[in-house]
């Protein structure tokens, strides 16, 4: 259990994340204007009549967009609403040209109800956090401050660009229910697994760098063992790991300090601040009352059918937490190598490639693609399209890796000469890993015979090594080991090399 350590005794944190997802699709939610938000696009060229709010404008949802949200919510273990509405959320700022958000009022049945998403908690076992709701909504425009010295400019490519906010689930009812999120570590834990879903589904980059996933992290602190909970303040717009983990830890001990010298916590949004890391208050918190939430008089209640959501059900791939589960039972893989090949989706897609039908070959797989490959991420092309020397740089593809691993496993080669096939490999040879070993000479001695003959020269030279070996100096072995493999550049099979020089030395 993480607690923080106060004057007066051990507090524990409770804390709930909103999670915003840019949903990716063709167009924008409530309009045709491309929603493929991109940096680097002129200002205010992706955007439609509708976005900028011109009178007469009347939006059209997106159902595509619908289908994505009912896909997450599949995903997250959740109900899903039959019937929903949108409602206009009334707040003014300038990257907001309509004066109100579309979005899913709080009071009333998102697209995507109660589900869950399971983490492994602090005590080391798996533990469910609830998740309330997950609601379509629109996003806004994006305000640049750095253009001009006494200007601002609204940039509103992004507005209207759908958005899904995804809201952990606090049971303020049940104060001891414990299926919140209760340190910095379990909340990066929670938002790699919303991450690692969207991304599998297709529904989202999710990338916080880019800013199509980023979250609201409320933060409140109780003692340890209370029955309550304590007033909670919103940390904004946070769009980085490490930060969210600085700005929990931080703002749970500006809120023990104040209670614990009998000040009282007031309901606040927060910013953080980067460079000290530190939590300050923007403004007191708003709730549903001061947005004046009413039903957009523009847009029909969204009907779900059982077909749609079916439809949508049979499309869906395996998700990241199945699919390490049976790499690891099928397999035998160990957790850290399951987690690592299901760190997105074409990575796995990869490893299954390579693996085939042959599960004995899984493991080798496993060890070349963690050790070698994911270390040359630039010689291997992940979705599996390219093959060969591409723009000049060789391209190692699943069916090469799987030749390797079987290469070695049936003894034709050593681990050392796929280590230099390897590397041969990197360096631009072209051609399958066998082709490389028959034209380099690569291929392992396994003729005993032969093998026998290097062994009974290496003892001949080395008299003396061998009286002492016999003597009791056993350390001597790998001497023996190391001579015969250097008389053999490297090719003998260094189980045959073991297996005989045991008999001879006695």
């Amino acid at each position: 259990m993480f607690t923080i350590k106060g004057k007066s005794g051990d507090w524990e944190v409770v804390i709930g994340l909103e999670t915003h997802i840019e949903v990716l699709s063709n167009s924008k939610i409530f309009s045709g204007a491309s929603a493929d938000y991109n940096p680097t696009v002129s200002p205010n060229t992706q955007v439609s009549m509708v976005d900028v709010a011109m009178p007469g404008m009347l939006p059209v949802l997106n159902e595509y967009c619908v289908d994505q949200a009912i896909k997450f919510g599949l995903g997250i273990n959740a109900e899903i609403s039959r019937v929903s509405r949108f409602a206009r959320k009334q707040y003014f700022y300038p990257d907001l040209p309509q004066g109100y958000q579309i979005s899913q009022p709080a009071e009333e049945p998102p697209v995507v109800g109660r589900g869950w998403v399971e983490i492994i908690g602090d005590d080391g076992n798996p533990k469910k956090i609830l998740i309330e709701r997950a609601h379509l909504e629109q996003d806004a425009g994006k305000l640049k401050h750095d253009v001009h010295p006494t200007k601002s400019f609204a940039d509103y490519n992004r507005t209207g660009v759908a958005l899904l906010e995804i809201v952990t689930f606090l049971d303020v009812k049940n104060p001891e229910n414990n299926s919140y999120i209760s340190s910095p570590d379990e909340a990066e834990k929670y938002l790699r697994q919303i991450r690692e879903i969207a991304r599998a589904l297709g529904v989202s980059h999710a990338n916080m760098e880019e800013g199509s996933m980023r979250a609201d992290v409320n933060v409140s602190v109780r003692p340890v063992g209370a029955k309550y909970f304590n007033e909670r303040c919103e940390i904004k717009n946070m769009v980085s790991f490490k930060f969210i983990k600085n700005a929990i830890e931080y703002e749970a001990k500006r809120q023990i300090e104040i209670l614990e010298n009998g000040g009282t916590v007031e309901r606040c949004t927060m910013r953080y601040n980067q460079g000290d890391g530190t939590t300050s208050v923007m403004r007191s918190k708003e709730d549903a009352l001061d947005y004046r939430y009413f039903p957009d008089p523009d847009l029909l209640p969204l009907v779900i059918s059982d077909e749609q959501i079916e439809r949508i059900r049979k499309t869906m791939p395996e998700l990241p937490a199945a699919t390490r589960a049976r790499y690891i039972e099928k397999f035998g893989l160990a957790e850290y190598d399951a987690a690592r090949l299901t760190e997105t989706v074409d990575i796995s897609h990869w490893f299954d490639a390579a693996v085939g039908t042959k599960t004995e070959r899984a493991k080798g797989v496993a060890n070349w693609m963690i050790s070698e490959l994911f270390a040359h991420p630039e010689n291997y092309d992940i979705t599996n399209e390219k093959s060969g020397i591409v723009d000049g740089m060789r391209i190692i593809t699943p069916s090469d890796l799987a030749e390797l691993v079987d290469m070695v496993a049936s003894n034709e080669i050593n681990g050392k000469q796929a280590k230099d096939i390897f590397i041969k490999m990197l360096d631009g040879e072209d051609g399958a890993p066998r082709a490389i070993a028959d034209k380099f000479g690569m291929k392992q001695i396994t003729d005993t015979g032969a093998i026998e003959k290097i062994i009974d020269e290496v003892i001949a030279k080395n008299g003396l090594q061998v009286e002492q070996y016999k003597s009791g100096k056993v350390g001597l072995f790998g001497f023996f080991v190391g001579n015969v493999m250097k008389a053999s550049a490297g090719k003998a099979n260094p189980a045959v090399v073991n297996e005989i020089l045991k008999k001879k030395l006695g």
